[in-house]
């Protein structure tokens, strides 16, 4: 990596953390430039205003989840080539990555600008939506997929239920920073994954026992 990578990797690096502590409006370029030990006109060479700093901080952290996401489900899906236990192993791999992180998730840049999009433009506010739209398509996906093998045992919408899995995500991370218990968003994944699971799994009926009544039960896709 050249040094106005470097440098521009640590501007990015440091800002972010800032951010996901104070948000964008408690974050200063001063103290960024502080922090990053560089000239105010170093700063400037290579994030024009703070607005322009926001576009490639958020453009970052998109593209990064939506690479660990590719990573995790595609693993999955070589594992196993049945859409209901691909997508619950990806919801474990994904739940074990989360609990690996020392101190927890730090936090969402998309709930960020979000909670603050008044200080930014058209732009940014729209990447920030097509960046949940597009979680949208890949978690409706793979559910499309599921339901056209395990029809659901309640009729739900498959967007809404796409949207269910970024919801879990958002609201695992601010349960884990509110309670300060960093494996809450962990746990909120495999609860996630235990609902997919009794909404899909079709009821199978036990064998009846000697002197009782007969027991329903889930089947476990093979």
């Amino acid at each position: 990596m050249r040094k106005g990578e470097e440098t521009r990797t640590r501007i990015l690096d440091v800002a972010e953390a800032a951010v996901l502590q104070k948000g964008f409006g408690g974050t200063s370029i001063e103290e960024l430039i502080a922090e990053t030990g560089i000239t105010k006109s170093g700063f400037f060479y290579h994030f024009r205003d703070k607005n322009e700093l926001a576009k490639a901080l958020l453009n970052r952290y998109i593209e990064n989840d939506e690479r660990i996401y590719d990573e995790i489900f595609s693993r999955a899906r070589e594992l196993t080539g049945d859409p209901l236990q691909s997508f619950l192993l990806g919801l474990k791999l994904l739940s074990e990555l989360l609990s690996d992180l020392p101190n927890g998730h730090p936090g969402c840049l998309v709930a960020t600008v979000c909670y603050y999009e008044r200080l930014f433009d058209r732009e940014i506010q729209e990447t920030n939506r097509n960046a949940v739209l597009a979680w949208r398509r890949r978690f409706g996906l793979m559910l499309r997929e599921i339901m056209a093998v395990y029809p659901p045992r309640e009729p739900v919408d498959v967007d809404q239920l796409a949207d269910m899995v970024s919801s879990v995500l958002e609201g695992g991370i601010v349960l884990s920073k509110t309670l300060k218990e960093p494996n809450t968003l962990a746990e909120q994944v495999l609860m996630l994954r235990t609902f997919v699971k009794m909404l899909f799994l079709p009821v199978v009926e036990m064998p009846r026992v000697s002197g009782g009544s007969a027991f329903h039960g889930s089947a476990e896709p093979h």
